[in-house]
C-alpha cells in the first residue's frame, strides 16, 4: 500500500504532465489563431491550408491535455482521503469537446480559438494552484 507521500508525489507528477501539454495546447492555439488572423485578413489558399495544419495540432495536444487531466483527476482521488481538493475535471474537458465541430467560417473559427485558449488559461491556473498545494504537503 502506498503511503501518502507517494499518492501526494504521483499527483504532483500529473499535475506536471497536464500543465505540460495545457502549455502545448496553448501554443498550438497562438499559432492557429495567428493564421487565422492572416486568413481573415485574404490570406488566401496557403493561410488556410496552414491554419488548418495548426489546428489540426492543436486538436491532438487538447486531447493529450484532456487525457493528462483524467490522470491528474485519479490521482487526486488517491490524496482524497489526505486533504480535500476540489478539482472539476469536466470544465476543464469541454474546450476540446466543442472546439473543433465543422464551424466553416472563419471568423467563427477565430472565436472558437479564442474561447478555446481562454479555457487552456484557466485549466493551467487552476492546476497550478493545486500543484502548489499539494507540493506544500510534500515538504
Amino acid at each position: 500500500m502506498k503511503s501518502k507521500r507517494q499518492e501526494i508525489q504521483e499527483a504532483i507528477q500529473a499535475a506536471d504532465n497536464a500543465v505540460f501539454h495545457l502549455n502545448a495546447a496553448k501554443e498550438c492555439l497562438r499559432k492557429a489563431g495567428n493564421w487565422g488572423v492572416v486568413d481573415l485578413l485574404g490570406g488566401g489558399l496557403l493561410s488556410t491550408f496552414i491554419k488548418h495544419s495548426k489546428m489540426g495540432d492543436a486538436e491532438q495536444e487538447l486531447a493529450s491535455a484532456r487525457e493528462a487531466l483524467r490522470q491528474f483527476a485519479g490521482e487526486l482521488a488517491d490524496v482524497g482521503d489526505a486533504v480535500d481538493f476540489d478539482i472539476q475535471v469536466n470544465d476543464f474537458l469541454s474546450f476540446a469537446d466543442y472546439f473543433f465541430d465543422g464551424l466553416i467560417a472563419d471568423w467563427l473559427m477565430q472565436k472558437r480559438i479564442s474561447e478555446a485558449n481562454q479555457q487552456v488559461t484557466e485549466a493551467l491556473e487552476r492546476v497550478t494552484q493545486i500543484r502548489s498545494r499539494l507540493q506544500n504537503l510534500a515538504d
